[in-house]
């Protein structure tokens, strides 16, 4: 038979939150993170134990909080609508921290704070999406926008719409950026027809195609990186 011990029954050196404010933050496993966060669980278990029934959920990954939804951790006795909604922020919120980390330094010229700007953003979605970054004369981002969500295809992708939001944004050099939910950022024959038939487009109208980026799981591939643009 399965004992289900509530916080209080723990000793204080095994209870989270005693262990976070005596140890710090950064001792706890990530079961214990999100039972501070959670703070109670129900009459059957634990804030800890749901914790660990929510990292369960995800395969035993706490990378999964992003791609698990409201109603999955809701499935969950002990999880309501409110504690749902916690945990979805925190996931949103780690990932706006991801990316500010490389806010400062983004710059066109580097692949590298590109890709980890968005990589948090993307390397979570299920389906395949299409950004469009965009920058200025001094290489600094002005706006992006979701340009098309389902399978990265050259008939698909139009450039008059890249181009003309590039327009209204008074860019002169912009970036693609698109994720592989599979996780290998490598490029398929596909992906290299829509990068030369966007970049012939802005030759022609005198923005530069300055790299695209494809996002996997951590990892990334850019074209400007294996020079497939030049």
């Amino acid at each position: 038979m399965e004992l289900h011990y509530r916080m209080r029954e723990l000793p204080d050196s095994e209870r989270p939150y005693e262990r976070c404010q005596q140890y710090g933050a950064e001792v706890l496993s990530d079961a214990e993170l999100l039972a501070v966060i959670l703070r109670t669980g129900n009459r059957n278990c634990s804030a800890l134990q749901l914790a660990q029934n929510i990292l369960c959920l995800g395969q035993q990954r706490l990378l999964n909080l992003h791609q698990l939804s409201v109603e999955d951790l809701q499935s969950l006795p002990g999880i309501g609508k409110v504690k749902a909604l916690q945990l979805k922020c925190v996931a949103e919120l780690s990932k706006r921290m991801a990316a500010a980390c490389y806010q400062r330094a983004l710059t066109v010229d580097s692949p590298e704070t590109l890709a980890g700007y968005y990589m948090e953003r993307f390397r979570h979605e299920p389906r395949e999406q299409l950004l469009l970054a965009m920058f200025d004369t001094r290489n600094r981002l002005l706006a992006d926008q979701v340009l098309s969500v389902g399978t990265v295809n050259a008939s698909l992708v139009s450039p008059r719409e890249i181009f003309q939001r590039a327009l209204q944004s008074r860019a002169v050099h912009i970036v693609l950026l698109h994720n592989h939910p599979g996780g290998d950022p490598a490029p398929s024959r596909e992906d290299i027809r829509v990068t030369e038939r966007i970049r012939e487009a802005g030759e022609l109208l005198g923005i530069m195609l300055t790299d695209h980026i494809i996002i996997g799981d951590n990892r990334y591939f850019s074209f400007r990186e294996k020079e497939i643009l030049n």
